[in-house]
């Protein structure tokens, strides 16, 4: 072998090393959060590698009725579904305003609109539950959606005004001199072209509105409408002194199992929307 195939080899060789320590990092936890649901409650601290004994009590317990476990992750589809929706509409429309029209001020604009997204949820939690409880929203959807979406639109107004600048302009006035109004050229044209942002968008605020935890504790103090994140924190033991480790992580491996089936099957799309424009 020569130098030059040998030093390619080690190459190619230190490149999977690479690939495979980082998808060991970030799969680890989700792994030890596996294999411990699938242990006995009397096996909950053993460190084993894999369960002496699977057992799916942990399942059962967490899927039992008197548990509200459903109706937790119910309600989490429903706010995180109606958030990505309402994010999606307002940003893409401040998205193509903002990538198409020229005005005084439009970066600080831009860098407005992003900068609101950094503040700490823990930091506007007080004044928010102030303010919901003089609209009597207390234990409500909307106590739980209106805040998440200060915090995702700003993200999806930020990535969808990025994806519309790589779009030539020379789209609508094509699409206008065959005849189309500039809405008509924006819903037929720019928008099934816009597809993959758009979809990728949709994916990172599904998944960001699906966490939020904070927001949710303090806006609801009812089993009925919290969320699964909220859910999971109040899992209580058989005794007082008894931690539901394997309820939490069983628990934990169902409101992460959509997450991960979602990305799998779409995970095409969502390379294409965020590789799209990286070339011309």
């Amino acid at each position: 072998m020569t130098p030059t195939a040998l030093h390619a080899v080690v190459r190619r060789a230190l490149l999977w090393l690479g690939v495979a320590a980082v998808v060991a990092y970030c799969l680890a936890p989700f792994y030890w959060m596996l294999v411990s649901s699938l242990r006995r409650t009397s096996d909950i601290f053993d460190n084993s590698v894999l369960p002496a004994r699977i057992s799916f009590q942990n399942y059962r317990a967490v899927l039992d009725p008197s548990e509200g476990f459903t109706r937790a992750l119910l309600n989490s589809l429903v706010v995180a579904g109606i958030t990505t929706v309402c994010a999606l509409l307002l940003a893409t429309f401040t998205a193509y305003a903002m990538a198409r029209l020229e005005f005084r001020f439009k970066r600080f604009v831009l860098t407005l609109i992003i900068a609101t997204s950094m503040f700490p949820v823990v930091s506007i939690v007080v004044p928010l539950l102030k303010m919901f409880v003089g609209f009597g929203w207390i234990n409500t959807y909307q106590a739980m959606i209106v805040p998440s979406l200060s915090f995702t639109l700003p993200l999806a107004v930020w990535n969808l005004t990025a994806f519309f600048r790589q779009m030539p302009d020379e789209l609508e006035h094509a699409a206008m001199i065959d005849g189309c109004t500039r809405g008509q050229a924006f819903r037929r044209v720019i928008i099934p072209l816009a597809a993959p942002g758009i979809f990728t968008t949709a994916i990172i605020t599904f998944i960001a509105a699906w966490n939020e935890f904070l927001i949710a504790l303090s806006m609801t103090n009812k089993p009925d409408i919290q969320t699964a994140p909220v859910a999971i924190s109040k899992f209580a033991g058989a005794t007082q002194f008894e931690t539901p480790f394997g309820s939490q992580m069983a628990a934990g491996v169902l409101v992460t199992v959509p997450l991960v089936v979602v990305v799998l099957l779409f995970q095409r799309r969502i390379v294409a929307g965020l590789t799209a424009g990286a070339a011309k």
